[in-house]
């Protein structure tokens, strides 16, 4: 608004008022000096006082409205500015709300398992060359962070640290052929091993394998970590879709679909500490 007042167009029209406030001053002059029995100065002057008064209450209701307006500007600044202010802490909100939900879920598996130590981490960046999907969390050594620390959602296992950086970590899926983990179904004590396969890869599976031909495995059974190697016992792995005779030996195999949705990971803990840690990796075959 104050661009309008340097403008030509404005000098022009504040000229023209200034110059029929002269002029209507110059005809009221003249018309007092005639005597009141001629009425002409009148006559001539009248519709030039009508003009300069239209004029003057123009500018007067502008400037009433410029006031106005500007009054409005401010209100409408300050609610804005309250606005902002409510989004942000309804963002803060929010992100308290989903932060409390996250912890809360993991405080039902700490009070199962009090020597559980955790550090929670978000991921960055997946590992696109890797087709058992593989990503990188932004914690690190830095942050207590080391090689082969189990990694979960309150959901059960998505795998263990397969590489530290100082500030972030590469974690390594239960999909992976890379992991070899024992475990057991959780309805009849049955113990095998579960690692990824490129055959179930392709459905988002991992295998149970090294199954005894006498267990009593089922569809639907829950399978959780035996406590061998680097994963504490009773994490969740998932959950049995099929089995299949093992067609390298004769034990039998099943599929297993993991509780955790890799594809839609967002936030993990990392169990940095827990009773009877430091094993190793179960090798294949065992």
């Amino acid at each position: 608004m104050r661009f309008f007042f340097r403008s030509k167009q404005f000098k022009v029209i504040l000229a023209i008022f200034i110059a029929l406030i002269a002029v209507s001053i110059i005809f009221s002059v003249i018309g007092g000096a005639i005597s009141p029995q001629s009425n002409i100065a009148g006559t001539v002057t009248a519709p030039i006082r009508s003009a300069v008064t239209f004029i003057s209450n123009a500018f007067s209701d502008f400037a009433k409205a410029l006031s106005g307006g500007n009054e409005v500007m401010l209100e409408n600044a300050e609610l804005e500015a309250q606005i902002n202010e409510l989004r942000e802490q309804l963002a803060d909100y929010e992100k308290i709300s989903k932060e409390n939900s996250f912890y809360k879920n993991y405080l039902e598996i700490k009070d199962k398992n009090p020597d559980f130590k955790f550090a929670p981490a978000t991921l960055i960046s997946r590992d696109t060359a890797d087709p058992y999907k593989a990503f990188v969390i932004n914690k690190g050594s830095a942050d207590g962070i080391a090689a082969h620390d189990p990694v979960i959602t309150d959901a059960g296992l998505v795998g263990y640290v397969s590489e530290v950086g100082l500030t972030t970590s590469k974690v390594t899926t239960v999909l992976s052929p890379d992991i070899s983990l024992g475990a057991l179904d959780n309805r009849t004590n049955d113990s095998g091993i579960i690692t990824g396969s490129l055959e179930t890869n392709k459905k988002g599976y991992t295998k149970f394998k090294n199954l005894s031909r006498s267990c009593n495995v089922a569809v639907g059974d829950y399978v959780v970590t035996s406590g061998e190697g680097v994963f504490p016992k009773g994490l969740l792995v998932g959950t049995i879709e099929s089995i299949s005779n093992d067609q390298y030996n004769t034990s039998l195999s099943a599929s297993v679909k993991p509780f955790v949705d890799i594809d839609n990971i967002r936030e993990i803990m990392v169990i940095t500490e827990f009773k009877g840690q430091g094993g190793s990796l179960i090798k294949e075959g065992k």
